[in-house]
């Protein structure tokens, strides 16, 4: 099944011993009807994401990089084909057991931040434990333990507009950890920064995944973020490049 390419693109996968799959997809296939046109954005998606590994998806605007990201974050369900994500076969669940899965198992990153402006950075870090009904102390002893490995700890009390561009995604990324989820989806979490600050942010997202042990997917354009993936996943035109 497995189409990925590992060590930047160099070697497939069937060179290296099996390993266990944070995701598991088979022959997924995705609809988008905009006014009277039906577009497919996924044909026939067989893949699956290595656990405890950083994975890019790599491919040009309108290839299907995004809808395959939220496919895999159960954000978006497919219209054919099965889906297995942390071990659990996702296209089974209630649409409320799915909202409930994703807050436990899944974190996410995204480009434009989406950091609720009113909440500090402390609770905007705090946010996705609130929800899931975490005990005050346990929340506590999280959110600090993630502000002080994205070195945030100083800045706990700034709101968003406070913050840098860099420093608001090592907000989000933090947020993302806090809840410990098995793997975390980042969409071009580099778009909007420089040069510089992206590459410090796809620095800390590797050393976070080692850190940490989750596995880790990234969508994005960047160069810098395919070098530093274990497996790249190329996609055109919806479908899986081998």
């Amino acid at each position: 099944m497995s189409r990925i390419s590992q060590g930047h693109g160099t070697s497939p996968m069937s060179a290296v011993k099996p390993q266990a799959c944070a995701a598991v997809l088979k022959n997924i296939v995705k609809h988008y009807r905009v006014e009277s046109v039906e577009i497919e954005a996924l044909r026939g998606i067989d893949v699956e994401i290595r656990e405890n590994c950083l994975t890019a998806i790599s491919g040009p605007s309108g290839s299907g990089k995004t809808t395959l990201l939220n496919v895999i974050g159960c954000i978006d369900r497919p219209d054919e084909g099965e889906l297995e994500v942390a071990g659990t076969p996702v296209g089974e669940l209630t649409d409320n057991a799915l909202s409930d899965f994703r807050a436990a198992h899944l974190g996410f990153v995204f480009q434009s931040f989406n950091l609720i402006p009113v909440l500090t950075t402390y609770e905007n870090v705090e946010y996705p434990l609130r929800l899931t009904n975490v005990p005050a102390s346990r929340r506590r002893e999280r959110v600090q333990l993630m502000l002080d490995a994205v070195g945030l700890s100083s800045h706990a009390r700034h709101r968003p507009g406070q913050l840098s561009g860099g420093q608001q995604q090592r907000v989000a990324i933090a947020r993302a950890l806090a809840g410990a989820p098995r793997l975390v989806l980042a969409d071009e979490p580099t778009a909007n920064l420089d040069s510089h600050t992206g590459a410090a942010i796809i620095e800390l997202m590797r050393q976070m995944q080692r850190e940490h042990r989750i596995s880790v997917v990234i969508c994005s354009h960047d160069p810098k973020v395919i070098a530093a993936a274990d497996d790249t996943v190329v996609i055109q035109d919806g479908r899986i490049q081998r």
